[in-house]
């Protein structure tokens, strides 16, 4: 979705340091993010940035009402048409702020949507973002500001005369959600054929996930030889990116580039992707993606872990855990780093941007997915030929033997091909 501005919104970014709201990451590097992410939406000319102190938030207006008159002025004086809030607004306080300011306000939700909108490529992601942003609006009246007057793609929330505005009124809301969600239902039957075409091949699956800008695109790229969009900026990767890769003991997998996450993801957001992201939890593999240069990676990375529990990651799936942008470091940085490294378990350090460190982690890749075997011996009746065909194709079958019932099958497999077969097969033998 292209947002097709001819004319750049000035905007200014607001962080509001509350006391009240403990959080482990800092104001500054806070503010730093909510920068990042007006940088990633097109169309905005970023004036300016402030983290603003309050004890507690003011219930009507979030600011106080010196702070508000000390906000307008600078806003009136640098032209700003949108102020971007890095933190949750009401609905009653947005209103009331852009009256007193005479500017378009957006929280962190509507900035997240309003990326994830001009990112959609895929059908699913379209539809996925409609959906979020359609749950998002259901909470408050958007409406579109008369004295921006341009054209604009996305969702609505920026711009001005000429978009689609989403009916205010809860049921056709509604309604429409119902329609999204039956469209989504048709894609998402699609997407588990082609998962239950992948488990039929059967290669593992390699999911890499991370915080956004952590550089998984980047190493999804220089391991595959794909071209995938790669950028520094938030969100450079929405829809996910699937490639085959051989890795060094010839062994084939899937490796699969997921969105990145990042803190207070909108929950819209998260259970309107749950259907994308339910690659993750079906990999045999998860690769997190670590911008270890980065002065809160150790907050961004708890946000992972979490957004992988509410996803519903199972405990046993092994994981392996990236180091990533050491090219980013000084060389003291990097020493006792890799003394870190060492005395964790399935840690690598890595720089996708020069391919240091790959070579082994592809290796500890192949390590973790080499599985154990068991033997089994299959009874098949003489009309079960596609299954008995299945398992010679997988080179699985040591021993077999004609009975009068059948063919009796011995197999040599993983407990991931077992469980395949036995999925697909058992209703059948039954």
């Amino acid at each position: 979705m292209g947002n097709g501005l001819d004319i750049e919104t000035h905007a200014w970014v607001l962080h509001p340091d509350i006391k009240t709201d403990y959080s482990p990451r800092s104001a500054v590097d806070a503010l730093a993010e909510a920068v990042a992410l007006a940088h990633a939406l097109p169309g905005l000319s970023l004036m300016g940035e402030t983290v603003v102190r309050l004890p507690r938030a003011h219930p009507g207006k979030l600011f106080g009402k010196g702070k508000i008159a000390e906000l307008g002025d600078l806003f009136k004086g640098a032209d700003v048409e949108l102020v971007l809030v890095d933190g949750h607004v009401s609905p009653v306080q947005q209103r009331n702020l852009e009256k007193d300011w005479g500017v378009k306000i957006l929280d962190r939700t509507g900035l997240i949507l309003e990326i994830f909108s001009d990112r959609a490529r895929t059908r699913e992601g379209v539809l996925q973002v409609e959906m979020a942003a359609l749950s998002y609006q259901r909470t408050r009246l958007v409406r579109a500001w008369t004295h921006l007057e341009r054209q604009r793609g996305g969702l609505g929330f920026v711009g001005g005369p000429g978009e689609t505005q989403v009916e205010s009124d809860k049921r056709a809301i509604d309604i429409q959600l119902v329609r999204l969600q039956k469209q989504l239902d048709k894609v998402g039957k699609t997407r588990k054929l082609h998962r239950t075409a992948r488990a039929k091949v059967p290669y593992p699956i390699v999911a890499l996930v991370g915080y956004t800008n952590a550089g998984k695109s980047t190493l999804f790229n220089h391991m595959t030889g794909a071209k995938v969009f790669a950028k520094d900026m938030l969100f450079a990767t929405l829809d996910p990116t699937m490639r085959a890769l051989e890795l060094p003991n010839g062994m084939d997998i899937i490796l699969s580039d997921t969105v990145g996450f990042i803190s207070d993801l909108p929950t819209e957001l998260v259970a309107s992707f749950r259907a994308t992201l339910e690659e993750v939890t079906a990999a045999d593999l998860v690769v997190h993606v670590r911008d270890i240069s980065h002065p809160e990676t150790l907050e961004q990375a708890k946000d992972v872990e979490t957004i992988l529990e509410t996803l519903g990651l199972a405990q046993d799936v092994p994981k392996i855990e990236l180091w990533n942008k050491t090219d980013m470091l000084d060389e003291g940085a990097i020493e006792a780093l890799i003394n870190s490294a060492e005395r964790a378990e399935n840690v690598f350090m890595t720089s996708a941007l020069t391919g240091v460190g790959i070579p082994e982690f592809l290796r500890a890749v192949s390590l973790t997915l080499t599985p154990d075997k068991s033997s089994s011996e299959l009874l098949l009746s003489y009309s079960e030929g596609k299954q008995r065909a299945r398992l010679f194709d997988q080179g699985i079958v040591t021993a077999e033997r004609q009975t009068d019932d059948g063919f009796a099958i011995t197999v040599l497999w993983t407990a991931r091909q077992k469980k395949v077969f036995m999925d697909q097969y058992l209703p059948k033998l039954d």
